[in-house]
């Protein structure tokens, strides 16, 4: 009898374990489910469009206006160059003069061959020579015309515009031969740049297109002068998209007379493209997802939280631009206590402040 009275408590010991580990996990842990189900405080505003102003800043290198590299289209010995790195000059200054002798050659020969022309003429109204013969001396003439003033341009090298020396590659004395010897691979014997005005090329997004126009105005700032603001103009907009980047580009003059700013340096333009009804939020309000780019916003629906995944599209100090198919406006943005719930948790709405 006492080892069946064993038996019988031992049974009832391993159903009392196996009913504890059967029970629900709510009847087990009402306390853990509670938590899971809490209520979470968050504040809201109205997501409504309103006017906003397009501003788009883009970081860009400012370039010379004009970039030149001198040279005569022939070989040849070089009589003397005029100017050296960092000289002013102006628009048809003297920079580099070739060797003359063709030149004085050619031009003997055009003096002659006019005075005999001239001749030519005088004989023509007396019928004592032929038109053909007129015409073909003036023939010669003009011919020989066009090769001094060819001859001209390329022993007596002028500047083509006000600008700065760049760059000396010859000495006097030296043989020209065309064959590449700058930096950019042309052949040149002194390179020039314009430095009033000067030009900027930015890219923006295609969806700016519409927008901007010749004759638009932007702002323009350097790290070299923080403390200074210059006006460009933009003159010229690039035709075509870029299909990799879909941007297109723009060119911008900024007048520089005082010379201080420098081509190669690094700017900052922001470039004012009109105003438009966007969704302006305050940037704490937007989350991003871990390990991701992806960011989200939430909401308040019918005292539950629902996550929507949105773009940034603009950026203003501590305000965000966003955008998404299924924002409409009128739906409450949570802004404060967003980071204590998921899509889905249920939420309360409060006053004072988290």
């Amino acid at each position: 009898m006492k080892s069946i009275r064993i038996i019988l408590l031992a049974t009832s010991i391993v159903a009392g374990f196996t009913a504890c580990s059967t029970r629900s996990p709510e009847q087990a842990g009402g306390a853990g489910s509670a938590a899971e189900t809490k209520v979470q405080p968050v504040r809201v505003m109205d997501l409504i469009y309103r006017p906003t102003v397009i501003e788009q800043e883009v970081t860009a290198t400012i370039n010379a206006f004009e970039h030149t590299y001198l040279s005569p289209a022939m070989q040849g010995r070089i009589r003397s160059v005029k100017v050296d790195v960092n000289d002013h000059v102006q628009r048809g200054d003297l920079l580099v003069e070739m060797d003359r002798t063709q030149l004085e050659q050619t031009r003997l020969q055009y003096q002659t061959l006019k005075t005999d022309l001239a001749r030519m003429d005088t004989l023509l109204e007396t019928g004592s020579v032929t038109r053909q013969a007129y015409d073909q001396l003036k023939s010669q003439v003009d011919v020989t015309a066009v090769l001094l003033k060819n001859l001209e341009e390329n022993t007596m090298l002028k500047a083509p515009y006000n600008g700065v020396i760049t760059g000396k590659y010859y000495n006097d004395g030296e043989l020209f031969s065309p064959t590449p010897n700058t930096p950019v691979g042309k052949a040149a014997l002194v390179s020039m740049i314009q430095m009033d005005p000067l030009k900027v090329m930015v890219n923006l997004n295609e969806t700016y297109l519409p927008l901007v126009h010749s004759g638009m105005t932007a702002r323009i700032k350097t790290e070299v002068y923080p403390d200074r603001e210059w006006t460009g103009t933009v003159f010229r907009i690039h035709p075509t998209i870029n299909e990799a980047t879909r941007t297109f580009s723009i060119e911008l003059k900024i007048p520089n007379r005082d010379e201080k700013l420098r081509p190669g340096m690094f700017a900052r333009v922001s470039l004012r493209l009109g105003e438009r009804e966007a969704l302006v939020v305050p940037s704490v309000a937007v989350l991003q997802q871990a390990g991701t780019s992806q960011r989200y916003i939430m909401l308040h629906e019918d005292g539950k939280a629902r996550r929507v995944n949105v773009q940034i599209l603009n950026r203003f100090d501590d305000k965000l631009e966003i955008g998404a198919p299924e924002l409409k406006g009128g739906e409450e943005l949570i802004y404060a206590g967003q980071n204590n719930v998921e899509d889905g948790y249920p939420v309360s709405v409060v006053v004072e402040s988290i």
